[in-house]
């Protein structure tokens, strides 16, 4: 059977996949190809992700009914058989086996599959019930001694299902990336309206409230994962994901809430709560989430062309200082015993960095690393929330790096809802000082509406801050093709979201070249 083309392939639904990917009736997987009804369990579609070279996590959870805490299924555990194929028809089978889908997990499923071939492209599904789960597609990361040519790579953040549709991410899966990262925001915590907002789509009762139980955080992450388009983008490509504040609440730091009306205690039961949801949720190589604390912070190695340092900058993050938000002379932010990353974080990720024989070292993160002022006039009005309010750990880093002589430095960050490209630079204060990486900020999803086309153009000059070289107001995500001698970055764009099937264009793309610190634009 020949392989359908990538449009073809996103146009079809589970039932029709099952049916495309039929070669033996008389093999249990194909025993029971029915229709996708209502007690179809594999209602949040498939995903995986962590690729290493030899392993790849494949992950579900099960849901006949989504909005509900359990999904519509009984409080028992269910077994879920799992196969992996270097082909579609699944006729050059890799792996197979079964796992356990327990009612304490939300019925979701981790599998690490394992014994697999580095640098391949493989296929995989699901069984339940005698119900098929869609087919997804995979790729393990390349062998470690390798020198993989190219490595083309995705990444994307700040999806409020209320603000509008992910059409991006459907862009996103027709690309078919080697990985795609996902920098935060993956959810929101936030109640919605019945009307569900930009949407005008109506939800149940349930979603009026904000998150706060397991249960209400479960039945959030079933809403958005109800989304075609984001079930297209993990069925096409394995996801590396990190949290940001909304998975949990809005700017939390550490063990310290946003106030208000959230007591301390009330604010740590929530985070538990929001990390074991995004722990069952999510295709992730980290432990179940049994106690206050999850370690998320990894790294990932494609052979000596890139390595990525994938952080958690708000677990161990001290207090925001001066009330938080955007402020001016804050003396407290250059306090040198504050910590953004945390210490052991902060030491694992240098540690990594003088040890990498990468070309392009890689720190996929959530919040601007940059020098952001947001005062056009003489005054510095910087955010506490950022790197900027963290400035003796952002020096930490960036000297870290110089003193260790780390190759080609890139930052790939989320959160500020716009594009942005700028360099990193050893001195803000003087723009002609050494530039000693880059990074690029991509925008969300779909957060903040539809956006609009104001900006700076790719190569431009902004006067406040002389560092950024581009920026852009519109939703989207950012694709990039990295190979030996360059890393590409292609800002990819949609023109709105409050209505499905918006078109893509690529509102900018910028290089850096290897050995040359700096953006140029194409």
């Amino acid at each position: 059977m020949g392989r359908p083309s990538r449009r073809s392939f996103l146009g079809l639904g589970s039932a029709a996949l099952t049916l495309a990917f039929t070669t033996d009736l008389a093999n249990p997987w194909t025993a029971r190809a029915g229709v996708k009804g209502a007690d179809y369990p594999f209602q949040l579609g498939v995903a995986s992700g962590d690729p290493l070279p030899d392993r790849v996590i494949l992950w579900t959870r099960l849901a006949a009914r989504p909005l509900e805490p359990l999904g519509g299924l009984p409080y028992n555990k269910i077994r879920v058989d799992w196969e992996i194929a270097e082909d579609e028809a699944f006729t050059r089978r890799a792996r197979q086996g079964s796992a356990w889908a327990h009612p304490e997990y939300g019925h979701s499923v981790h599998v690490d599959a394992t014994g697999l071939r580095p640098g391949r492209e493989y296929f995989y599904r699901f069984r339940a019930g005698g119900e098929l789960s869609p087919v997804g597609r995979t790729k393990t990361a390349p062998a470690p001694r390798s020198s993989p040519e190219a490595l083309r790579l995705a990444f994307a953040s700040c999806a409020l299902w209320q603000d509008g549709h992910y059409s991006a991410y459907r862009h996103l899966a027709e690309e078919e990336p080697d990985v795609v990262f996902h920098l935060g925001d993956y959810i929101y915590e936030y109640g919605i309206v019945p009307t569900g907002g930009l949407r005008n789509t109506p939800v149940p009762e349930q979603f009026r409230v904000q998150c706060d139980t397991l249960d209400r955080f479960r039945i959030q992450y079933g809403l958005y994962k109800s989304d075609p388009d984001l079930q297209a983008a993990h069925h096409r490509a394995p996801w590396i994901v990190t949290w940001d504040d909304h998975e949990v609440l809005d700017n939390w730091a550490g063990p310290h809430g946003p106030g208000g009306e959230v007591s301390e205690q009330d604010y740590l039961v929530i985070r538990a709560n929001a990390f074991r949801a995004y722990w069952e949720n999510m295709p992730v190589r980290v432990p179940a989430v049994q106690g206050p604390d999850a370690r998320i912070y990894r790294r990932f190695a494609f052979g000596d062309l890139a390595e990525f340092n994938v952080l958690d900058t708000r677990q161990y993050r001290d207090d925001q200082v001066c009330g938080d938000g955007q402020q001016v002379d804050c003396a407290e932010r250059l306090d040198p015993a504050r910590h953004l990353l945390g210490a052991e974080q902060e030491r694992w990720l240098l540690d990594g960095l003088a040890a990498s024989r990468a070309r392009w070292n890689v720190l996929a993160q959530q919040i601007a690393m940059m020098r952001l002022d947001f005062d056009p006039g003489p005054a510095e009005r910087l955010s506490m929330d950022l790197w900027d309010g963290y400035q003796a750990a952002k020096d930490r880093v960036l000297d870290g790096m110089v003193e260790r002589r780390v190759r080609n430095p890139v930052v790939l960050t989320g959160d500020l809802h716009y594009n942005l490209a700028g360099e990193l630079k050893a001195d803000y204060a003087d723009p002609a000082s050494r530039t000693v990486g880059v990074e690029f900020v991509g925008t969300s999803v779909s957060s903040g509406g539809n956006g609009n086309t104001t900006g700076l153009p790719p190569g431009g000059n902004d006067p406040v801050n002389p560092h950024v070289r581009f920026s852009s107001y519109q939703r989207g995500y950012v694709s990039c093709e990295v190979t030996k001698e360059r890393w590409r970055a292609d800002f990819k764009v949609v023109p709105y979201v409050d209505r499905p099937g918006a078109p893509i264009s690529t509102r900018a793309s910028l290089v850096t070249l290897d050995g040359v610190p700096g953006l140029q634009a194409l």
